[in-house]
């Protein structure tokens, strides 16, 4: 299929097929899903380091940390790693900048597999992994391993690594890498308050430290986004073109009606979309996440105007990024928290109203 094909085009190429609207809406997004190459989504070979972050506070000595586990591989047998957090605390970043400094020390065999629990429900997965990395010296990693079955599915088992291989796995939940018997699980601390003021400063302010006057405010809002890096940087961001004392001390009230929510916090950078960029979202995380940007806009634009203006303004937000290969993605505690957010923003109305098939506007 053709991204350019029209939605009147696809959807006279389905008639009769499409009877009604749920039809119709089947149609398209048959359409959205055939443009995704599930393999080059999510699986990163490169010859190029991998994006990490705009601004990487407090990476550095995170990875240090990592890389002497690594160096700890006295065998030549596979050396299995487990980096463990919290949602948002930063295990992708993490396992990125590890990648970087280490993939030039294995020439063939490596790879960063992206959004592991996806991965696994596509169809052969597990065998073109292992068709491409059989018995040699690998370095993988496994990002977001939500079950110990996902792993397993992918990998088998140890026997088809090669000797010196080593494998990172991210993932929430501890006991994942206790099943997997894994050589050790480095737990990724919270950031302290100079690296959380730092990274709130650089989105808040596109600097390493408040401006005069907002230094107090700053430190009392960094205080509710408890070290987590993505909240830092979503709460940063959402500041960023608020220059109004009255503003901040608005956020800093709701932040403390929120404490300990997530889901609270989140709703906080929702509120402040406007209803087009709402919808965008809405449609970006229904349909175009891990799609090219050019693609993705190019299919929007045929419901609504200005697409490529929602997009930048929740980049700008930080509910999505762009990635190196132009590919839309959004952090899945944001894919979480957003269904529960526009759920209850909707007050229970379906999202169709709201996203993809909402009409022009």
């Amino acid at each position: 299929m053709n991204v350019s094909m029209t939605v009147e085009d696809l959807l006279a190429e389905n008639q009769p097929h499409s009877l009604n609207e749920s039809d119709d809406i089947r149609i398209v997004v048959g359409h959205v899903t055939d443009l995704l190459d599930w393999t080059n989504l999510f699986l990163y070979q490169t010859k190029t380091d991998l994006f990490v972050a705009d601004h990487p506070v407090g990476v550095e000595s995170r990875v240090q940390d990592v890389i002497q586990l690594l160096n700890n591989q006295h065998s030549k047998d596979s050396l299995l790693i487990g980096i463990c957090g919290v949602a948002g605390v930063g295990k992708t970043t993490l396992a990125k900048a590890v990648y970087n400094r280490i993939r030039h020390d294995f020439e063939v065999a490596k790879c960063f597999l992206l959004n592991v629990g996806v991965v696994c429900e596509q169809d052969n997965g597990n065998v073109s992994l292992q068709q491409r990395l059989h018995q040699k010296k690998t370095f993988l990693v496994f990002d977001d391993v939500n079950r110990v079955d996902q792993f397993n599915a992918l990998c088998g088992s140890f026997k088809w690594f090669g000797q010196g291989s080593k494998i990172i796995i991210t993932t929430r939940d501890r006991q994942i890498l206790c099943n997997l018997q894994v050589d050790y699980v480095y737990q990724i601390k919270e950031m302290d308050d100079d690296e959380s003021l730092e990274l709130f400063s650089w989105h808040a302010f596109k600097q390493p430290s408040p401006i005069h006057g907002f230094a107090e405010l700053s430190i009392d809002i960094v205080k509710y986004c408890e070290g987590i890096p993505l909240f830092l940087q979503l709460i940063g961001s959402f500041l960023l073109a608020r220059t109004s004392k009255t503003e901040w001390e608005s956020v800093l009230g709701k932040l403390g009606s929120a404490a300990g929510s997530d889901f609270a916090k989140l709703k906080i950078n929702f509120e402040g979309l406007s209803d087009n960029c709402m919808k965008v979202f809405l449609d970006i995380f229904h349909f175009c996440i891990g799609m090219d940007q050019e693609d993705a806009t190019k299919i929007l634009e045929e419901w609504r105007h200005r697409v490529d203006t929602g997009i930048n303004v929740l980049v700008q937000q930080s509910l999505v990024t762009v990635d190196w290969m132009n590919k839309i993605r959004m952090h899945d505690l944001i894919e979480l928290k957003g269904r529960e957010i526009m759920w209850e923003l909707t007050k229970g109305v379906s999202n169709v109203r709201y996203g993809f098939l909402s009409g022009s506007t």
